[in-house]
């Protein structure tokens, strides 16, 4: 019989969590499942919870909540033979808009159930690890002016894009990608990439694949992201990574450098850096749980 843990944000999604509870519950309490559920009051207490439930021989680690949810839990999980699942119930859901897990909640327990289970690789950033994205300029620096909205979702993020992008001030990146060196002027868009989108369906490296052992690196030039938005097709298409103006490379280790320490994004959540930051591919690290 599989010990599964299901670990509830009470904070995220529309309506009761219970909503979410009753949902798994029908679905996945079988005879072949023993299924448990406990309430995430903060990333501390999510941690501690898994790590409990992983040394009383859980299995399988249901997470309802959003990307930064994801991140905590999965952490924990990663480098063990514990599957992640995800029910999406947070404002972007990234990491379940790139597996085209369901955004209902029935939905999505019933895809999870049916699922197959494979493992992704992990990005590490520093000491912390991510599984979606990680970002270092504007596109960092706006979830610093997200996070003072009092309610989420996409009017917010472009609200608190458009604001960063007044008050922003670029610096010069000196890059190491897999050896080779790179530099960047005045880098507006930095984002390093382990799955396609950062949330919201707005995708960032369309091309993106989970198990590739690669990490993505997507960068604009503040003087070219004009020329880019311009060609705003390319969005709606998601081959804007492929203009000629778009720094697109894939890799497995990277060092950047700085003049002035910045927070970066890791997953929607902020993380505070000194001036030099190591990006690295940690491959197959993470079993999650994919519809077929």
């Amino acid at each position: 019989m599989k010990q599964v843990l299901v670990l509830i944000n009470p904070k995220s999604g529309a309506g009761s969590p219970y909503r979410y509870i009753s949902a798994i519950e029908k679905i996945w309490d079988t005879p072949e499942h023993d299924v448990s559920f406990q309430f995430s009051q903060s990333a501390e207490d999510g941690a501690e919870k898994v790590r409990r439930a992983i040394g009383r021989g859980t299995d399988t680690v249901l997470v309802v909540g959003g990307d930064g949810m994801v991140n905590t839990i999965g952490s924990e999980l990663v480098n063990t033979d514990v599957r992640l699942g995800v029910v999406p119930a947070g404002s972007g859901n990234g990491f379940a808009r790139h597996f085209k897990i369901p955004l209902q909640p029935a939905a999505a327990a019933q895809a999870l159930l049916e699922g197959c289970t494979t493992p992704i690789d992990v990005g590490k950033v520093n000491e912390r690890l991510f599984f979606v994205t990680c970002s270092m300029a504007w596109d960092g620096a706006l979830v610093e002016a997200f996070e003072k909205f009092p309610f989420r979702g996409i009017v917010p993020y472009v609200l608190a894009g458009a604001q960063q992008l007044l008050e922003y001030k670029a610096q010069p990146f000196h890059v190491d990608i897999d050896g080779t060196p790179l530099e960047f002027k005045h880098p507006l868009i930095f984002t390093v990439a382990n799955l396609s989108q950062f949330g919201s369906d707005v995708s960032v490296a369309p091309d993106a694949q989970a198990d590739s052992g690669d990490l993505e690196l997507v960068a604009i030039e503040k003087n070219d992201m004009p020329l880019v938005i311009s060609q705003i097709h390319r969005l709606i298409e998601k081959t804007f990574h492929q203009h000629p103006l778009v720094t697109n490379r894939h890799f497995k280790t990277m060092t950047v450098r700085r003049k002035k320490p910045s927070p970066i994004q890791i997953d929607g959540e902020l993380m505070k850096t000194d001036t030099n930051v190591r990006i690295e591919v940690l491959p197959s690290a993470l079993n999650v749980i994919i519809p077929n």
